[in-house]
Parts: C-alpha cells; sequence; structure tokens
C-alpha cells in the first residue's frame, strides 16, 4: 500500500484532466502510477513534465538518458524507477547484461561509462564532484555543455526516485530483477 496514493484522474481539475490525457495519449492508453500520484500537485506535475520535455530535447541520445535513469535509480533504491526505466532501456536496445551493468555504474562502452561513474557521482557525492571527475567526461570526449546536461538528467530522475521513494509508489511496470539474483 503507498503511502501516498495516487490521484485518481478523473476528480482532478479540468487542467489537470487535459494534462492527464495528454499524459494517457503518448503512453499507449494509460498513465502511470507515478503520473498521478504527481498530479496531486499540478504545480508538481507541470514542473515534472516540462523538465522532462526539456531533457529529452537535449543533445545525449535517448539510450544514454535511460542508462543515466538506471544507474541514479539504483543509487537512490527506486523500484519503481529501476522497473520503468528498465523497460525503457530495452527499448532503446539495451540487452538484459547492459541494463545490469548500467545500474551498477558501468557500461560495455567506454564512453558511456564514464558518464555513468560520474553521475554516480553526482548522487552520492550531492552534486560535489571533484574537478577530476569532471575532466574525466572532458576526456571522454563529453564538452561542458554535455556535462551540465548529463547534471540535468541525473537532476530529473533524483525527483522522481524521491517522489516514488516517499509516496512508495505501487509498481505498474513489470519489476526490474534484483541485482543478487541476475548474477546466479
Amino acid at each position: 500500500m503507498p503511502h501516498i496514493s495516487p490521484i485518481d484522474p478523473a476528480g482532478t481539475s479540468p487542467e489537470s484532466q487535459s494534462t492527464l490525457e495528454t499524459v494517457k495519449s503518448k503512453m499507449g492508453g494509460r498513465i502511470p502510477n507515478l503520473i498521478q500520484t504527481l498530479a496531486l500537485s499540478p504545480a508538481a506535475l507541470n514542473g515534472y513534465l516540462g523538465f522532462g520535455a526539456g531533457v529529452q530535447k537535449g543533445s545525449l541520445s535517448p539510450q544514454l538518458r535511460e542508462q543515466l535513469a538506471l544507474v541514479v535509480a539504483q543509487a537512490n533504491g527506486c523500484e519503481y524507477c529501476l522497473a520503468a526505466h528498465t523497460g525503457g532501456a530495452k527499448r532503446q536496445g539495451l540487452s538484459d547484461e547492459e541494463i545490469l551493468k548500467n545500474r551498477q555504474g558501468q557500461a560495455s562502452d567506454p564512453r558511456q561509462a564514464t558518464a555513468l561513474q560520474f553521475a554516480l557521482a553526482v548522487v552520492e557525492r550531492r552534486g560535489r564532484v571533484s574537478g577530476q571527475d569532471v575532466q574525466a567526461l572532458r576526456d571522454a570526449g563529453y564538452s561542458d555543455a554535455d556535462i551540465i546536461e548529463i547534471t540535468a538528467n541525473v537532476a530529473y530522475n533524483i525527483l522522481t526516485n524521491y517522489v516514488n521513494n516517499v509516496a512508495d509508489t505501487d509498481i505498474d511496470f513489470p519489476a526490474a530483477p534484483a541485482l543478487e539474483s541476475a548474477a546466479d
């Protein structure tokens, strides 16, 4: 049972109903529990949707954005986001093995691995990364604009992780495998 129950879309304001209908049309006819939980606060929902639309228009690939979401969700213990982004990563062509690596801050591609290690450092050190951490990204070919965008993606995912962890949102995606059982 969640700590904070999602809103019934029928009981929202006309503005929120319109927003939820837009999400529903983009999500194949469903409104995920995270969105219904955020909809309890129209300001939070609109902020989340606006932030998401912004980072999706950035220069990072959809695949890297999913990989970042996975490492951040793992670091924050957000089972909801692990489930949602495991599915998203699979839709971006990532294998089960790669997804498990990504959750641990690793990747088969060295450049992606550098970005994931940086994201993990941002989460673990609450943004207080070292100059060496930033230089590692530059050495991997990321521009300063990319570094800011990676950081923005980390922050965006922290928002959803925290909302889901506070609300104890019911997971409405196929569950992500536990890391321990995946190694068996």
